[in-house]
């Protein structure tokens, strides 16, 4: 497959904002099971218009299944699969085993996606999701480019990475920060974010735990050599006109001449 240039969708304007200003693809989620729960976020029958448009522009559309699923949830969890399954979108991203069984036991014409949050960060495992029936591994943020390069040569299986946008102080966002301190885990969609609020330590003040935005537009060369084919922008709860902006940046430098870039 070649690069593919994967934007996000928070919202409808934001979805026509990334096909307009040069995305390959664009992934978003439903109101359920979606780790932005608080992105406005697309109801099964809006997905069926944006999977036709985006088809008929020869886009393709990734739906994220990214959150833990409680037990009581599996009724609707199995609707929503075979749903999506008749849509036919063009992947479901996911973190939950329980969801990956269903998925690949009675749905199989769903293409895979494995979710960063799987913490998937060395070959052994990327080998693993592809006995499992992968078809592409969305890698952990920590990895360096040897690693990446390594992972590469030991897989076929497609590898995504993030390159732009918010990075979860913990590793690959596996993090109970918020659900110890106000009871809403990240890993059910709804993390109050306190890394970002501003603490005290003695005398000093800072923020502590927030981590500067990932901006990696100029290692895309890099990134493209070390075996990454799909370059993931973050930002499900970012506006339309911020998703614009840089998937059009990143879209001038992935076509650019080397020499150009």
């Amino acid at each position: 497959m070649k690069t593919e240039l994967l934007a996000p969708a928070g919202s409808l304007e934001s979805f026509f904002a990334a096909l307009e200003n040069g995305a390959d693809a664009v992934y978003c989620g439903l109101t359920e099971f979606s780790a932005r729960a608080k992105a406005k976020n697309f109801t099964l029958e809006e997905v069926e218009k944006l999977a036709t448009c985006a088809r008929r522009r020869g886009k393709r559309l990734y739906v994220a299944l990214n959150t833990l699923i409680k037990e009581k949830e599996l009724g609707k969890l199995v609707e929503v699969l075979a749903a999506l399954a008749d849509i036919r979108v063009d992947g479901i991203i996911l973190q939950d085993l329980g969801l990956w069984r269903l998925a690949r036991e009675h749905f199989p014409e769903l293409p895979l996606h494995a979710s960063t949050q799987m913490t998937v960060h060395n070959a052994a495992g990327v080998k693993m999701l592809e006995k499992m029936g992968f078809s592409r591994a969305v890698l952990a943020r920590e990895l360096s480019m040897a690693e990446i390069a390594e992972i590469r040569q030991q897989t076929t299986i497609e590898l995504e990475h993030f390159v732009h946008g918010a990075l979860c102080f913990s590793i690959s966002g596996q993090c109970y920060f918020s659900s110890l301190l106000t009871g809403m885990s990240g890993n059910r969609g709804r993390c109050a974010q306190p890394c970002r609020r501003r603490y005290s330590d003695g005398r000093k003040q800072g923020y502590f735990f927030s981590t500067s935005d990932l901006c990696a537009i100029e290692l895309l060369p890099e990134l493209i050599r070390s075996g990454v084919m799909s370059f993931k922008i973050e930002g499900r709860m970012k506006s339309p006109d911020y998703v614009a902006r840089v998937v059009a940046a990143y879209r001038l430098v992935l076509d650019a001449p080397a020499a150009g870039r």
